[in-house]
């Protein structure tokens, strides 16, 4: 991986064109209802069906892992087709299956067991998305610009997740745990009207490859090609391996932070989402800061700097407790964790853009979603059963300790 140093105004704000100034609007419309919902599947199950900690990872763990082995077959799916009205698909599936949560609450009838299932179908269609809206993001944007788009991309992101917990958590405490679930499915509802107002020629559909000789492609074949072109690749490969394990070490203690901190520390739900929401501004702060980063330092020494910053911060976590102090604790130990990724993420994403053939980006991305959420969902797992046989503030501290370990999986040199 190369010390690619952008030039001629390519890393500045120049404006990207109409169609990508509605995609990104259609992102920012989602990403606004996701965050505004912040956790708010545990929330309900702990405020509203009274669950323990076991099952609130239950929830995480089995909607991730049934959703991306449902999306598994998704990757070969989208390749060869056209991607916008894939997306405008997804968002009008995800929005249906969110809407049934109040309708069941309001009858009276809400269970564990559909949230369980709204998860999986809401998970296998964010994979989906993704690997479409990144091979569409590649098609209509030249690489020089990626980054650029990226960047943005990152920061609208960071913005929602400082804006929407504290409101979805004042929803929560006015109008009922369910109120932001109806908000994220009206999001994806904006989102999809925003994929449509794009317009346009119609997308170049990437070239079939040729059938083997003898016959075509066999299906399982078709299955893991994402996985082959990642795991062939000797950069791609320990990038995968490292941003999968570290994304899977740190979203398996968040049911455990939650029930710690909702029940056993009697944080309100909107000190929670203010814990995780104003840290949310140093990702702002990353996201703005990668551009000139890599155009003084180069691609690979930002993405290796800033790759070991980022798991320096969860360890700090086993140090949580109740009141002030350990509000404080959280929002600093966020602070640092997310302000790295702020700058990692956009930049990563824009390599493996870049460095993936257009014909293999939806299944690319699609086997890098669907190992991440499958990680996560094991990971997620395995923190619930640990913290049931020890304590979760044991688990949270254990999970801490093993991703400083994850930055020997970084890639060592440039392509």
């Amino acid at each position: 991986m190369g010390d690619v140093r952008e030039k001629d105004g390519q890393l500045s704000g120049a404006s990207l064109g109409a169609p990508f100034r509605w995609l990104w609007a259609a992102y920012a419309s989602s990403l606004a209802g996701t965050w505004l919902a912040f956790d708010s599947f545990p929330l309900i199950a702990v405020l509203v069906l009274h669950v323990g900690p076991a099952q609130v990872s239950l929830l995480a763990a089995a909607g991730l892992a049934v959703g991306a082995v449902v999306a598994v077959p998704l990757g070969p799916w989208v390749e060869f087709r056209r991607k916008r009205p894939v997306m405008v698909a997804m968002d009008l599936v995800r929005c249906g299956a969110l809407l049934t949560v109040p309708a069941a609450y309001a009858l009276g009838v809400l269970s564990f067991g559909q949230l369980v299932v709204v998860a999986v179908v809401v998970a296998a269609a964010d994979i989906t998305f993704t690997a479409a809206s990144g091979s569409y993001l590649k098609g209509l944007l030249p690489p020089s610009q990626l980054l650029v788009a990226n960047s943005r991309f990152e920061s609208t992101m960071w913005t929602a997740s400082v804006v929407g917990p504290p409101l979805g958590g004042a929803a929560v405490g006015l109008l009922g745990p369910v109120t932001t679930v109806v908000a994220n499915a009206v999001s994806f509802l904006l989102s999809a009207a925003g994929l449509r107002a794009i317009g346009g020629p119609r997308e170049a559909l990437p070239v079939r490859e040729e059938p083997r000789a003898g016959g075509g492609r066999p299906r399982a074949g078709e299955l893991v090609e994402g996985w082959r072109f990642i795991l062939a690749d000797p950069v791609l490969r320990p990038l995968f391996l490292n941003t999968v394990l570290v994304s899977g070490l740190i979203m398996a203690t968040a049911p455990l932070v939650a029930v710690l901190m909702l029940g056993r520390f009697g944080f309100e739900p909107w000190q929670y989402a203010l814990a995780f929401a104003v840290p949310c501004t140093g990702g702002l702060l990353g996201s703005r800061l990668s551009r000139p980063l890599v155009a003084r330092y180069g691609r690979h020494r930002i993405m290796r700097t800033f790759g070991i910053l980022r798991v320096c911060w969860p360890v700090g976590m086993v140090f949580l407790h109740g009141g002030t102090t350990g509000l404080v604790l959280v929002m600093v130990v966020q602070f640092g964790l997310i302000t790295s990724m702020g700058v990692f993420n956009p930049v990563y994403a824009t390599y493996r853009l870049q460095h993936t053939p257009a014909d293999r980006v939806a299944r690319t991305l699609s086997a890098w979603s669907v190992s991440s959420k499958l990680t996560v969902a094991a990971l997620t797992a395995l923190w619930g059963l640990l913290a049931a046989l020890t304590t979760p503030l044991t688990a949270v501290g254990a999970a801490g300790v093993l991703i400083l370990a994850t930055p020997l999986l970084l890639p060592r040199t440039g392509d």
